[in-house]
């Protein structure tokens, strides 16, 4: 029996392989793990032109109906969670691709904006550089949790766990999204906003947890920013493209705000000339929000169970 031919992308760690039971469909499948991220179309076919199947990393490597339409033998493309802005759905349908996804954790992320928030306000990689380097003994003076403002911009699956862990610290905790009723934010623990307007200016901490879409889309560019506190910090661990990225390095170098944390850039890998790599008062990651183990074994798990499902004729988690 001919095997089908899968490759899973943009294995950075390259521990994909180790991570689910690959070997049960290696009887059926030949599985290629390429650990370097291809940015080029055509040098993307090259590599994968050949493949029945692919698997991808969120939104890493986006497959928009060109591209798709020069992967003539691609019939089942799975990505990490359960949407996925950058690839083209329909096209996929009229090819007859079937897209799939797997489940993803809102822990992981909502972690790891305590992680930007706690880095930020407490100078942490500034003083650990400077303990290391042999440098001044305390040398910032850390921004308070306890009693202070936290602006949360979306207030759904991550922003909700953000919110639990801002109350732990004593902080005051706010909300605002295009359809956050008082009931929903209450819920959620959280006192909506009346505006975004009035949560920028009265939060000293503001993170992101919008969708990303038509209406979020450049949702903080500059006159936003400017409303905020020269002493407030913002934070950003969902999508880049909401936040105005010239606005907000103008930002960081002209003081509008005391900082910034980021996970997420709009060309990712962020390339290495890009000025914000060197942006004053910034904490940048490189999107590892939800770079788990935990996350990283169920994405990897339920795409070998994906695969095996498609093989059996009744595809799982299709996305529509």
């Amino acid at each position: 029996m001919t095997k089908l031919r899968c490759a899973v992308l943009d294995d950075y760690q390259g521990i994909a392989r180790s991570l689910a039971g690959w070997p049960g469909i290696a009887d059926r499948v030949e599985t290629a793990f390429l650990d370097t991220h291809i940015a080029s179309p055509d040098a993307l076919v090259q590599a994968i032109g050949a493949c029945e199947i692919v698997v991808v990393m969120r939104e890493r490597t986006p497959f928009p109906a060109g591209l798709l339409a020069r992967l003539p033998r691609l019939r089942l493309l799975i990505t990490s969670g359960m949407r996925n802005a950058a690839i083209d759905l329909e096209a996929a349908a009229r090819q007859g691709v079937t897209v799939c996804g797997t489940s993803s954790n809102s822990e992981p992320p909502a972690e790891l904006t305590w992680a930007l928030i706690l880095g930020l306000a407490r100078g942490v990689v500034a003083e650990n550089t400077a303990l290391r380097a042999g440098g001044p003994w305390q040398h910032t003076l850390g921004a308070d949790l306890h009693g202070r403002r936290l602006g949360l911009l979306g207030l759904g699956r991550i922003g909700t766990k953000v919110a639990r862990v801002g109350a732990a610290f004593g902080m005051e905790v706010t909300a605002w999204s295009p359809n956050l009723t008082p009931e929903r934010a209450r819920e959620g623990g959280a006192v909506a906003a009346a505006s975004r307007e009035e949560l920028l200016e009265s939060s000293d901490f503001v993170s992101v947890h919008l969708v990303l879409g038509d209406r979020t889309r450049g949702l903080i560019g500059e006159k936003e920013l400017r409303r905020m506190r020269d002493s407030a910090y913002l934070v950003n661990t969902s999508r880049a493209a909401i936040v105005d990225q010239a606005a907000l390095l103008r930002a960081l170098r002209e003081g509008w705000i005391a900082g910034a944390g980021a996970d997420v850039f709009e060309t990712e890998p962020l390339p290495a000339d890009d000025p914000l790599r060197t942006a004053p008062h910034f904490l940048a990651l490189p999107h590892l929000g939800y770079v788990t183990r935990r996350n990283y074994e169920g994405y990897f798990g339920q795409a070998v169970e994906n695969i095996e499902a498609f093989l059996a004729g009744s595809p799982v988690r299709v996305l529509a």
